[in-house]
């Protein structure tokens, strides 16, 4: 299933048996590997566990609930007595992911210790755990699911990624991982399926400590183990192949006669810098790096090594299908740039269409010049009249009708002396027409009056307005309960600034998929403020009503996402009759 392979934030996965990370017996003692030995000391490691006990993962099945509130919808994974689930936690009404195992397992308590551990981080480049809890005989561990990330490991089988986007890749992990180490958390089993890119580019690292706890794997150098892991993520990043040789994560591994070869030696086009970066990282498995500086053996030198490397400028956007002609490009009928080649037809610009000649031509332009004199003067004369008309009415004590422009019918005089009443609203959808829903289990949180819950967008790096090649907009569907007449409507905003757009729309369902230009247009707004009020010329009878944002101000970074162009609504309130 597509939502499983990009949505799934459990760490289990029956892939990737072989750790990353390198064993103490194949360090050497060289100089880089004393200091990795004491930078690793104070490591809290997981007690490693050699034999699980026969405990069975529990029997349970879709549909089961725990704590009277976590529906549990899809099993992904079982394997040495633990199960990993898709679940909904009808409380809060979102999507989570659970661990579960028996509270008999000889793993039950390290799982515990770890989860609740790696939640007191509170990083944000990780996905958070929500809960740990021992109950009814049972162990569980709560942690998020996010619906518009995707794994690595879908990413770059399907492509290699370009040298910019490689460069984010390596720069978060490290630099996410280097925080957890100050901690004194590891990861232990980092590998392409641990790590999840979401829809704004931001990398987020699913099973810290916590998947390591349920597979019982520990180790004496934590550090030195992720950052070779991070290592062995940018080299299959740069190459597609897998820099070990057995074939892992869906990529093909190096020949086992030739050892490690630098990226930039197994795929042409590799960005030097990034391939020498790989090697440093991956010199713990006993490669030696090509080129100078020494190796990074931990997550603090990688990040400080990544830093290092001059800027990586992202690619050019792709050219639209309307790209410009020749001329608008300014190089109408200039010859071609650069000297020839020896040999080669020069090819010329193509030539304008010539004029006509002699009287014919003449002829021509000047009739052309009296139409446009006609044309003017004709267009004077009804403006004339036009102005004429209402200074007599005004003078004769009459006013014009004055129509409104934005609704069916009805004037402002109709609307003015009607009392506008709040309209509830009955259920909330994400209304995603072009997909890339944003974070459709908050919508909820945007009708119940309470300034502290909020629906909440990505951060994107293009703004106001979006790129199009990114996104057109994102938006809420209402339901009123039954059609109403809609007059009004007020979205109080998190984020101020400039700016944000706001449309409000129609549509004939709750779950519509049909685009913005197919639905009715209702009423616009740009605003800087943190308040959107839009008003409708006049009342339009609707049950469903589209929130949709077209442009978003930016923000530094918070809490909950990077610094961008963002937008948070927290109350939404309709009004008619």
């Amino acid at each position: 299933m597509a939502e499983r392979s990009t949505a799934a934030v459990g760490v289990a996965n029956e892939s990737g048996e072989k750790k990353i990370a390198a064993h103490a017996d194949s360090a050497t003692a060289d100089e880089a590997t004393d200091r990795s030995e004491e930078q690793d000391a104070p490591q809290q490691t997981i007690p490693e566990e050699t034999t699980p006990t026969p405990s069975e993962p529990p029997e349970l099945h879709s549909g089961h609930k725990l704590a009277g509130r976590y529906r549990l919808e899809e099993c992904l994974t079982r394997a040495e007595g633990f199960s990993s689930w898709r679940a909904v936690d009808e409380k809060l009404r979102r999507a989570v992911g659970i661990h579960l195992l028996p509270a008999d397992h000889s793993r039950a308590r390290s799982v515990l210790a770890a989860a609740r551990s790696a939640a007191l981080l509170g990083d944000p480049r990780f996905v958070q755990v929500l809960d740990a809890v021992e109950e009814n005989d049972l162990v569980y561990v709560i942690h998020e699911w996010l619906p518009d990330a995707r794994e690595l490991t879908a990413l770059i089988t399907a492509d290699p990624l370009e040298p910019h986007e490689a460069h984010q890749m390596v720069s978060q992990i490290s630099q996410a991982m280097a925080a957890a180490h100050r901690e004194g958390l590891a990861h232990l089993r980092l590998g392409p399926d641990s790590v999840l890119r979401t829809e704004a580019g931001q990398y987020r690292i699913r099973g810290l400590a916590v998947a390591a706890a349920l597979r019982g794997i520990s180790s004496e150098r934590p550090q030195r183990e992720d950052t070779e892991a991070i290592g062995a993520l940018l080299y299959a990043s740069l190459t597609q192949r897998w820099p070990y040789p057995e074939d892992d994560h869906g990529l093909t591994g190096l020949p086992k006669d030739v050892g490690l070869v630098a990226p930039d030696q197994v795929r042409a086009g590799v960005h030097r810098g990034l391939s020498e970066l790989a090697m440093r990282a991956l010199v713990n498995d006993g490669a030696t790096a090509s080129r100078q500086p020494g190796p990074c053996t931990t997550p603090e030198e990688l990040a400080k090594a990544v830093t290092a490397i001059p800027k990586i400028r992202p690619p050019e956007p792709t050219t639209g299908p309307y790209s410009r002609t020749t001329y608008q490009q300014g190089s109408y009928r200039q010859p071609p740039a650069g000297p020839a080649s020896p040999g080669a037809t020069a090819t010329l610009a193509p030539t304008p269409p010539p004029t006509l000649p002699g009287r014919t031509g003449k002829a021509l332009k000047w009739s052309v010049s009296a139409l446009l004199i006609v044309a003017l003067g004709l267009g004077s004369w009804q403006l004339a009249e036009t102005l004429m008309d209402r200074e007599n009415q005004a003078k004769s004590g009459g006013t014009a009708s004055s129509h409104t422009s934005g609704g069916d019918g009805g004037t402002d005089n109709e609307t003015s002396n009607v009392t506008l009443n709040p309209l509830p609203i009955q259920g909330a959808a994400e209304y995603a027409p072009y997909g890339g829903a944003q974070h459709p289990n908050d919508v909820n949180a945007t009708y119940d009056s309470k300034t502290s819950t909020y629906w909440r967008t990505n951060s994107f790096s293009d703004g106001p307005e979006f790129a199009p090649s990114v996104k057109k907009g994102v938006g809420i569907a209402y339901d009123l309960g039954a059609a109403r007449k809609l007059s009004q409507a007020s979205i109080d905003l998190y984020y101020g600034g400039d700016h944000t757009t706001v449309t409000l729309y129609a549509a004939d369902s709750l779950e519509s998929t049909a685009k913005p230009s197919q639905l009715k247009p209702l009423a616009t707004v740009t605003t800087k403020d943190k308040v959107a009020t839009l008003s409708l010329k006049a009342p339009v009878e609707t049950r469903y009503v589209v929130v949709w944002l077209t442009a978003l101000p930016y923000s530094e970074a918070d809490g909950y996402s990077g610094a961008g162009h963002k937008q948070a609504i927290t109350n939404v309130r309709f009004e008619g009759q």
